[in-house]
């Protein structure tokens, strides 16, 4: 299945280290060095070029997604469970209490550093790596997707309307992870609004995703993480067949 052109773009895996290197670099571009107002890159020490990498890249699959021309447009990691085996091992388990989480039936598979380009804005960017995703998932039969999703800056404030509208997409008591994070803000009362929602969580929660009921606040990214979680059965049917028509195409 992979890899897989469509169009302007290929999907793959990592086949070596300079495709790692690659990954991290565009990770560093996305998470730490953010795209300024005026289109030029962040300042500071921020805005240093650089890699974005830490001791889970060794033990993840990192899948790509790039341009004909071979340039690097977006990446993710994955990590994979299978059905029985706990969930400490997960780079969440770092910062949620995921034991509940662990019970939950069949293979699970975390997703972390999901990026794209900041200066790329084709949809078909992330149509195609979801697509490469769900081939991935049908093959090893995946049950449950599972992640950190992060919102830009680690000040709640300008986040506590978006972290709000969450309160209505609090998951299963069984299965909604505790806290463990030194640092963490719980969703505020009230309707709140979705739109300060990061896109890929947006994405995740139209496909029948639900959250933890608190955020943790990433010093070092600089971020506020929300855990994520996506049962594959919660996908609806026709978004299941659009998914898979870019695996068969």
């Amino acid at each position: 299945m992979l890899p897989m052109t469509r169009g302007l773009y290929t999907v793959a895996l990592v086949s070596g280290d300079s495709d790692l290197t690659e990954a991290q670099a565009l990770r560093h571009l996305a998470f730490r060095r953010p795209i300024a107002p005026d289109g030029g890159a962040g300042s500071g020490a921020a805005g240093a070029r650089g890699h974005d990498s830490d001791d889970f890249d060794s033990i993840c699959r990192h899948l790509l997604v790039r341009e004909a021309s071979g340039v690097l447009v977006a990446c993710c990691r994955i990590l994979g469970f299978p059905e029985g085996q706990d969930l400490s091992a997960s780079y969440a388990a770092q910062v949620y209490d995921l034991s509940g989480l662990s019970a939950f039936p069949g293979a699970r598979m975390e997703l972390g550093r999901f990026c794209l380009h900041p200066a790329r804005h084709d949809p078909d960017i992330l149509r195609l790596i979801w697509g490469g995703l769900t081939g991935i998932v049908d093959a090893e039969g995946v049950g449950l997707l599972f992640g950190c999703s992060s919102f830009v800056g680690a000040d709640p404030v300008p986040h506590l309307a978006a972290l709000a509208a969450l309160r209505r997409y609090v998951g299963p008591a069984a299965y909604i992870p505790g806290p463990r994070a030194a640092e963490r803000v719980a969703f505020p009362d009230g309707p709140g609004t979705p739109a300060g929602l990061p896109p890929l969580l947006r994405t995740y929660l139209t496909m029948g995703g639900w959250v933890s009921d608190h955020a943790v606040i990433d010093r070092d990214l600089d971020t506020l993480h929300v855990f994520t979680a996506l049962p594959i059965a919660a996908v609806p049917a026709a978004r299941a067949r659009a998914l898979r028509a870019v695996t068969t195409a």
